[in-house]
């Protein structure tokens, strides 16, 4: 008997808490696969559900609803292929993340994940408990299968457990988020299963889900540790791939390559965006279009994800307003093709000062009065955002998050962020690099859609006269160094101190992030790009005195 499996790679994008639409995807994919002569289908960690579900898995009818959908599948395989799928289990008054084996019409097995991540952007701990015990081998054409579930390869106890007990190869069903290292951490991290020189098969899903974004890149190791990329990155799809039980290696017709740098970033950003606005059922976005470079580039990603036609950009014009600014913005609209307008803030903001006189009486004009501007503005997009439907796309970066360059109720109002996790030096670069390139499935057009003088001329909040940005912040390239050791590194202030830098400038950036971590917890959520972003990744307490000597 030639041990030979025929499997079929489902790299998709399920919705979380979407039940009856994540189950008809997995229909499709056994459809698909009966079609190509598979012997088995392989979908993703938590496929039914979603992932991650959060703490939608603590509702029991969550899990409940799972466990039917699966069930409803597995009448499905009755005369083939068996199917791998992700799903919540809950037995014996306990709840695991599981994968479900299903063939010949009914369930015949079921792996319960024994690494529970409890890190980062992840709380598996608190919702699930971990598997038990010897982890099941199945079989299949005379191939002795193990599974393992995501985090389970990242750590040397599952995978030498799997070997031990005479696995010959492993699938890996994955919801493994994408982040600017993951490829590396992914092709590095799994070394402990590569030392048992077992193949196996890593699974992952696609698609935007809050703050994170998936890749998919799922792709096949041979027991040498040849790797064949079946699928790419950031965009669904199904490859077959067989198994030679006596070879011990995969073989494909497809050889699929993954993107880097800039282009790979940027096309997490849109994906996110793009998936957070459809998965929620907006018909479009509408945001504040300034004639600065953050606004520029969030229009652009929004232009790449939706199309043009569900694009809104609006300039809000106040007597500070340059008139480089109104044609800047105007002219890359026009370059987007997006619906343009003009609304202009300063009856607004006189209409305040009116209101305000008495109480403000012989005080001079300062930060409140430009916070007014940047709150009329929010008020504004709020506004069409309730009239129209259109969510609210805010456009700070990570730098003015960081140190709180924003207005609560202002520039933040809002439903994303698709600039969140990205340093200001990071926006330029990425603003440079779009001008260069279309990536893969963008919705928008090609050549400088950023115009060049919104790159090179000086970033200003212009809500005063003459305002630049390096009035009140130290140059950018100077404050993301210092940002990135405060925050991504959690280094102490003397190491950041031996790269150069002023101990007293270090020390009020360090105030600044601390005291703006509020602002912060009101901030719309945004595509988690690096290693730590502010959010999940991130939790500082509010009200904290502590400060670095």
């Amino acid at each position: 008997m030639s041990k030979k499996l025929n499997i079929l790679v489902a790299q998709l994008n399920p919705v979380v808490g979407d039940i009856a639409g994540n189950l008809e995807l997995a229909r499709q994919a056994l459809v698909e696969g009966k079609s190509r002569g598979a012997d088995l289908v392989v979908l993703s960690e938590l496929f039914i559900l979603g992932y991650p579900a959060e703490d939608l898995v603590l509702k029991s009818a969550a899990v409940e609803d799972s466990m039917k959908a699966v069930e409803a599948l597995a009448e499905d395989t009755a005369d083939g292929p068996a199917i791998l799928i992700g799903s919540p289990w809950a037995e014996h008054g306990k709840r695991h993340n599981s994968v479900v084996w299903l063939a010949g019409g009914k369930i015949t097995g079921r792996y319960d994940k024994r690494e529970l991540p409890n890190y980062g952007v992840f709380d598996e701990k608190r919702i699930f408990d971990a598997g038990e015990g010897p982890p099941p081998l199945f079989e299949l054409n005379g191939v002795t299968l193990g599974i393992a579930i995501c985090e389970d390869i990242w750590y040397p106890r599952v995978p030498g457990m799997l070997a031990e007990a005479g696995a010959e190869m492993l699938i890996v069903p994955n919801g493994s988020p994408w982040r600017r290292t993951v490829q590396v951490e992914r092709h590095t991290s799994f070394s402990a299963w590569h030392k048992t020189g077992v193949p196996y098969l890593f699974v992952n899903q696609v698609g935007g889900q809050d703050e994170l974004v998936f890749d998919g890149s799922s792709y096949a190791v041979d027991h040498d540790g040849t790797e064949h990329q079946l699928l790419g990155d950031f965009v669904t799809g199904m490859a077959m791939v067989t198994y030679d039980g006596e070879t011990h290696r995969f073989e494909s017709d497809v050889q699929a390559s993954l993107t880097e740098g800039w282009e790979a970033e940027y096309r997490a950003a849109t994906l996110a965006l793009g998936d957070y606005v459809n998965k929620n059922k907006f018909p479009g976005v509408v945001l504040g279009m300034s004639g600065g470079i953050d606004s520029a580039l969030t229009a652009a990603i929004a232009v790449d994800a939706l199309g043009a036609d569900r694009v809104w950009c609006v300039m809000m014009p106040s007597k500070y307003t340059s008139s480089e600014s109104l044609e800047d913005a105007k002219a890359c609209a026009e370059a987007l093709g997006v619906r343009y307008d003009t609304i202009n803030i300063r009856p607004g903001v006189d209409a305040m000062g009116e209101m305000l006189a008495s109480a403000f009486a012989e005080t001079q004009p300062d930060t409140t009065e430009e916070n007014i501007q940047s709150r009329l503005r929010g008020m504004t997009l709020m506004a069409l955002s309730n009239k129209f439907g259109h969510m609210v796309v805010t456009t700070g970066n990570k730098s003015e998050m960081a140190v709180g360059y924003a207005t609560l109720y202002g520039d933040m109002c809002g439903g994303y962020n698709a600039l969140k996790d990205f340093y200001k030096t990071e926006v330029f670069e990425l603003a440079k690099w779009r001008n260069t390139a279309v990536p893969k499935g963008a919705l928008g057009p090609g050549g400088e859609v950023i115009p060049e003088r919104i790159i090179t001329k000086p970033p200003s909040a212009e809500l005063r006269e003459d305002q630049k940005d390096e009035d009140s912040l130290p140059p950018y390239d100077v404050l993301d160094d210092i940002l990135r050791g405060l925050v991504d590194q959690e280094e102490p202030i003397e190491a950041i101190l031996a790269r150069g830098h002023d101990r007293a400038l270090v020390k009020r950036i360090e105030h600044l992030l601390y005291i703006a971590e509020y602002k912060r917890r009101q901030a719309p959520p945004g595509v988690k790009v690096g290693g730590k972003n502010f959010g999940r990744d991130r939790r500082y307490p509010i009200t904290n005195r502590f400060r670095d000597n």
